[in-house]
């Protein structure tokens, strides 16, 4: 059966429960974690993840930065948002009053799929000035026509329709990474509302103009994002390098937690040289 997500019950087992905090911006209750010191560094999961994606990542970069690690709109124990903060604009804003309520200013960011779209449209509009961006395995350019034409349609029909909503969260109980994540109505909602709602076109749009170096990691056997389509996005942005990884997918970071912070920090504390937490 499906239960929603109790942080009274939930924190026992979340990874890294004890960086984690709670606090209310806007009407939004945002699920936070971070952990470190030095300069502050910013990740963001993407589309029906939570902070839970970052178990293994987030406290290796820690040795070196404040890691603040939000769970998205809808997302994990992050609720209360409306339609208009499902969209990639709305998501943006909606990070852009996190960090400020919060009072950081992340000097370098890294996002895994949609969580890379994001920091690059914050980039964009100027809510975020990071000298470095990495993506992980970033969803940034539209889906190929054949998927995206099927995606798109589909997830809006599932927003209108809460019994196939329950049906997704019913049946997906028993995958063993995010089995928790999808017992919950909340968030399975949350994020088939993000995928109805999620515009790259405009994005795409805009590429060539941001100024912010950016590393894309790819993962060899990603078929979500395959490493063709990351060099491919690399000749759209000024300043752009692909890294690829071998043997691993589109959950890259979680596979292989220790070389995704190989990667981060090689070119993050090329960034900051000088302002990194000693070593304890």
């Amino acid at each position: 059966m499906s239960r929603e997500l109790d942080w009274t019950v939930d924190r026992h087992s979340w990874p890294n429960s004890a960086t984690s905090r709670f606090v209310v911006v806007d009407g939004v209750r945002w699920h936070v974690q971070v952990m470190g010191r030095g300069p502050a560094l910013l990740l963001l999961h993407g589309t029906a993840a939570s902070t839970h994606s970052w178990r293994g990542l987030a406290p290796l970069l820690s040795e070196a930065f404040t890691v603040v690690a939000p769970d998205l709109p809808g997302h994990g124990f992050t609720q209360g948002a409306d339609g208009s903060a499902m969209t990639l604009p709305g998501m943006a804003d909606g990070i852009r009053r996190l960090l400020a309520h919060l009072g950081f200013e992340p000097v370098v960011a890294a996002g895994h799929s949609a969580g890379a779209a994001i920091l690059v449209r914050m980039c964009l509009d100027g809510m975020i000035a990071p000298r470095h961006l990495i993506a992980l395995n970033g969803a940034i350019l539209p889906f190929q026509p054949a998927l995206g034409s099927m995606l798109s349609p589909m997830a809006k029909v599932m927003v209108a329709n809460p019994f196939a909503k329950r049906m997704i969260t019913w049946h997906a109980r028993d995958l063993r990474n995010v089995a928790r994540l999808f017992q919950s109505y909340a968030h399975v909602s949350g994020a088939i509302t993000m995928m109805a709602s999620w515009d790259l076109d405009t994005l795409q749009g805009s590429l060539t103009e941001l100024e912010t170096p950016i590393t894309l990691v790819a993962g060899e056997h990603d078929l979500s994002v395959p490493l063709d389509r990351a060099r491919q996005l690399s000749r759209t942005f000024r300043d752009a390098r692909v890294i690829a990884l071998r043997s691993v997918g589109h959950l890259a970071h979680e596979e292989r937690p220790a070389k995704a912070a190989e990667v981060i920090l090689q070119y993050a504390k090329s960034e900051t040289r000088g302002e990194l937490a000693p070593a304890a």
